[in-house]
């Protein structure tokens, strides 16, 4: 445990999972300092579209699916919504938590902004798009939002949290993992062991298949047993947790293409034996194992001094 509240970068490629690669060197090493584990997501919705998967699963990192649920399901004006269903925001559940979403999905926007979230688009913040930038600007601008500038850890910062979310269907998947792999780079750089960075600043990345296809639920289960899968011999075995909420069991829980989720802070998370940011080193060697993808910001706050510990 650290001696002081952590600042929390996150970040997240949407879709990228399935398109990583050897070269991609900064993930890898990332990986290899981090402790790394999966994030189970519930089973898509038939016939849901692009953007609302989106939303969907961005909702159960948050852990707000029953916020979007309901936002869901009623065509009401922003004031005629809240005037109906009240939503705490980040702050309220958090203790307080500054947190940021820079997207530019206008979906992810307008929900999050419900959610108490500060709202950024990478061009105010960079006056460039994503294919542009460079990551080292890129790395500095994120840092700055934390209160990390010039190597220096500053008293005050606009944000404890902040989330960058790149991956839509308006961009490239391939051309975005790059920019991530970079970014990584220059984030791994900044925070060097012994630096101000180091010592304050939580990285977390995160890597979603997005849209499963049907001939991946095999190829990418995260069922550790085989009677995980077969309903005669799963009553014989205990459940694993990340199948369980409040001691009963979760209906809803997709076994396989999880989000690849690693978090690294130096002298405070866990190492493990991963090696690449890899679905196969994840599972063989992974710290985190499954949890559910709505204890995520739970974990992450906890490192803030912003909530209590989840699990072990």
């Amino acid at each position: 445990m650290a001696d002081q509240p952590s600042r929390a970068l996150v970040l997240y490629g949407d879709s990228m999972a399935r398109f990583l690669n050897p070269s991609h060197t900064h993930l890898h090493s990332l990986a290899s300092r981090a402790c790394c584990g999966f994030l189970s997501l519930p089973h898509s919705p038939p016939s849901e579209n692009e953007d609302g998967r989106i939303v969907r699963e961005f909702a159960e990192l948050l852990d707000a699916s029953e916020a979007y649920n309901e936002m869901n399901k009623q065509d009401l004006s922003k004031a005629k919504f809240e005037e109906k269903f009240v939503i705490p925001t980040v702050s309220q559940r958090f203790m307080g938590m500054k947190a940021a979403i820079i997207t530019d999905n206008s979906s992810l926007n307008g929900f999050c902004g419900h959610l108490g979230f500060t709202v950024l688009q990478l061009e105010d913040l960079v006056h460039s798009s994503l294919d542009v930038v460079k990551s080292s600007f890129l790395a500095c601008e994120l840092l700055k939002l934390l209160g990390f500038q010039d190597g220096k850890v500053l008293e005050t910062r606009q944000f404890d949290l902040v989330i960058l979310h790149v991956g839509s269907s308006k961009t490239s998947t391939l051309e975005d993992i790059e920019h991530v792999n970079g970014l990584v780079g220059e984030l791994i750089n900044e925070a060097q062991p012994g630096t101000g960075v180091g010592s304050q600043l939580h990285l977390s990345v995160l890597l979603s298949f997005g849209a499963v296809l049907e001939n991946e639920n095999s190829s990418f289960s995260v069922a550790s047993n085989r009677h995980e899968n077969n309903p005669e011999l799963s009553a014989l075995f205990p459940r694993q947790s990340y199948t369980l909420k409040e001691g009963k069991p979760r209906e809803n829980v997709r076994k396989h293409c999880p989000m690849l989720f690693a978090q690294w802070q130096d002298a405070v998370t866990r190492k493990d034996m991963v090696k690449s940011y890899s679905f196969e080193d994840f599972k063989e060697n992974g710290g985190n194992l499954v949890i559910p993808t709505d204890r995520c910001l739970h974990e992450i706050a906890f490192k803030l001094w912003k909530a209590p510990k989840y699990g072990a």
